[in-house]
């Protein structure tokens, strides 16, 4: 391996999670507007394990039809800036920066580039790096889709179904900070954990359909996509919300048709194709409510990078609470 060489996580075909390989490749090097970040901690999130399996069908008119259109994974990041661009004011070698890789993906690797003005910040000071990597998928897909879509308001009753996984766990938390009275759905392995991240009720779905409980909500979050907007209709306020972050062809159906009502609606939000000034301006309120002790970021297992294919048979399996973690530098909990 050349000095400027560098570990990476490549795909070249849809699978099971043996279809990771590590590799080597040339270290890259950052043009005039960018800036090379050494990679301490990254994530496995449930949304790249379906970007490696293809599947559901549906997604791959994004992914690439026969083949991944990106071979690269790794979306969350946190790490340290050792070079920069001439053209770069935003940050200096030595920041410990916090964010996302960008559409392409990327930051399973030892190094990434990133332009200056990417969806990067100054990582909270009181977090290690891995805490920081955690923290920020959930947190920007949770956030737009309870504040901007769903409006959601101090006082207002809401449901979180998919509680305990990273975007559940997330919104859990920002329902809290908005002073909802959150109602958080969940396996009864994590009926107190969740209860714990600030939800007022919280509903076992092995033994209970919130459905049939005769209660009804403001606004109503699918974090997991395992619901349906057809069955959460009749648990809706006259005016209820049903927002889901998994993506159907089915549910797209549903909310073309409330658009033409006044009534009970479904909505879906394209969090991760928001303006990249738009999503750190999100990061930086993250930072704020992490530096303030409102949000705490939630870690499951860790794993290193040679280990990547554990890590995503372990996603594969449904059952994560909060985030799984890649760690790259032996101790990644530089504060």
């Amino acid at each position: 391996m050349k000095a400027t060489d560098m570990k990476a996580i490549t795909y070249t075909r849809y699978g099971s999670p043996d279809v990771l390989k590590l590799i080597e490749v040339e270290q890259p090097v950052p043009a005039d507007n960018e800036i090379l970040i050494k990679i301490h901690a990254t994530t496995v999130t449930a949304t790249e394990a379906t970007f490696r399996k293809g599947e559901p069908y549906f997604s791959r008119l994004f992914t690439g039809i026969t083949k991944p259109k990106h071979t690269t994974l790794g979306e969350e990041l946190s790490g340290e800036v050792v070079a920069c661009g001439s053209d770069v004011t935003r940050f200096k070698n030595g920041d410990q920066v916090f964010g996302t890789a960008g559409p392409k993906f990327g930051a399973n690797a030892e190094y990434i580039t990133s332009p200056e003005n990417g969806v990067l910040a100054i990582k909270p000071f009181n977090l290690d790096h891995a805490e920081s990597a955690s923290s920020v998928d959930g947190f920007l897909t949770a956030l737009p889709f309870l504040r901007d879509t769903g409006n959601i308001q101090k006082g207002q009753k809401v449901l979180i179904y998919g509680a305990s996984g990273s975007i559940g766990a997330a919104a859990v938390q920002i329902a809290n900070y908005y002073g909802a009275d959150v109602t958080a759905v969940t396996s009864s392995a994590n009926v107190e954990w969740v209860r714990a991240l600030g939800a007022q009720h919280v509903i076992d779905y092995t033994s209970q359909d919130f459905t049939k409980s005769g209660e009804t909500y403001d606004l109503i979050f699918d974090a997991v996509g395992k619901t349906a907007f057809t069955q959460s209709k009749q648990s809706l306020t006259p005016k209820g919300i049903f927002l889901e972050a998994g993506f159907s062809l089915g549910f797209l159906v549903n909310a073309l048709w409330t658009l033409m009502g006044s009534g009970k609606k479904a909505r879906f939000a394209a969090t991760g194709l928001r303006k990249p000034e738009e999503r750190t301006k999100d990061l930086i309120v993250l930072k704020e409510l992490l530096e303030s002790g409102r949000i705490k970021p939630v870690i499951d297992r860790s794993y290193p990078l040679e280990e990547i294919a554990k890590a995503h048979k372990y996603v594969d399996l449904g059952h994560k609470k909060g985030n799984v973690v890649i760690t790259l530098i032996e101790n990644p909990s530089t504060k």
